[in-house]
């Protein structure tokens, strides 16, 4: 096992080790309930969204965005991930978590918390408690602190989103695989039976989508990362599979930790991308039992579905695929960015 590099970041802290399994009391904010009342809304009891400054939310979720926006004290050294839905989220808390608390934790120790907690109970989801008045509990965390939001990168409180001393990195996907993903979790936590993918894709074309829309999300912080190279990072979910020893090895640098020649001779890079593989992660006991989530209890085998490039194939028509690749295509043109199917 590689030697350690003691200026390394010390942290970050389990978001559980430090709240445990917590009270589960739901407190949302209500000074705002009049604000998401008055708000645009489709959809029913199983996916009810409101549309709040141009962007598709769960309807029980737009307190919490709007209590981040008035309420979230950000602190030097915080690092969000940020992240569409079903874009390689897990995976990137996995890479980030255990790369910033290498020296904390190392890999070597057989009670490593990526071994022992699900990663979504190592990096919380930070409007979701703020929706449920649980906010305090980030407090609690000692720095630095290793957060994550769903929040498009125009919706970030300014003091966050321009704060020199915070970090911020997004992860991205091929759309279409992000909507098959995205069906796949929404069936798992027992979502409404009687709507189809083709409805989900609809909504999807139309930019109706859980936090969509897809174009939306993707560019605010592909501009972001162009304006701001040294805050924000962006990454694809699928260069992180086909090479996770390079993301690891990308991810250390941009948080100014990058690995020391003692520990490139070891190998610790290529051992962080082994224990975070979709594969090791998936084959855990935290991960294959018990559930997380604050409104819903997402089990935590649903974080681990396939994970692989391409699955989009075995859910849409080409006529499908063309369409979708059209519209995001129009929505890209002239940045920079583009997916290739």
């Amino acid at each position: 096992m590689a030697a350690l590099d003691t200026s390394c970041l010390v942290g970050p802290v389990p978001f559980k080790d430090v709240n445990g399994d917590g009270d589960h009391v739901i407190s949302p904010p209500d000074e705002y309930a009049d604000i998401v009342s008055a708000l645009p809304s489709i959809g029913g009891p199983d996916l009810h969204l409101r549309l709040y400054q141009d962007v598709w939310l769960f309807n029980e979720l737009v307190p919490g965005f709007i209590s981040v926006q008035r309420r979230f004290t950000p602190r030097p050294r915080d690092v969000l991930l940020a992240s569409p839905p079903k874009c390689g989220t897990t995976c990137l808390k996995v890479l980030a978590f255990a790369t910033m608390a290498r020296a904390a934790y190392p890999l070597s120790d057989a009670d490593h918390q990526l071994l022992r907690l699900n990663p979504h109970e190592c990096v919380p989801f930070m409007e979701a408690l703020f929706s449920a008045g649980q906010e305090a509990k980030l407090d609690a965390l000692p720095s630095p602190r290793l957060l994550h939001t769903h929040m498009h990168h125009s919706m970030l409180p300014r003091s966050l989103a321009d704060n020199p001393d915070c970090k911020i990195i997004f992860v991205c996907r091929e759309p279409k695989d992000m909507l098959v993903s995205t069906w796949h979790f929404i069936k798992s936590a027992g979502g409404n039976s009687n709507s189809s993918f083709s409805d989900l894709f609809e909504l999807a074309c139309e930019g109706k989508n859980p936090y969509g829309p897809i174009w939306g999300h993707i560019l605010g912080y592909w501009r972001a990362s162009k304006a701001a190279p040294g805050r924000v990072l962006f990454l694809r979910y699928e260069e992180m599979l086909a090479d996770p020893v390079s993301a690891v090895r990308e991810l250390a640098r941009f948080l100014g930790v990058p690995f020391s020649p003692a520990e490139e001779a070891a190998g610790l890079p290529t051992d962080i991308a082994e224990m975070c593989s979709i594969d090791t992660m998936r084959g855990l006991d935290a991960n294959k039992t018990g559930s997380s989530g604050t409104f819903v209890k997402f089990p935590h085998e649903t974080f681990f579905r396939k994970g692989v490039e391409g699955d989009w194939v075995n859910h849409m028509t080409p006529e499908m695929a063309r369409r979708i690749d059209a519209i995001v295509e129009d929505k890209l043109r002239g940045s920079g960015l583009t997916f290739s199917s």
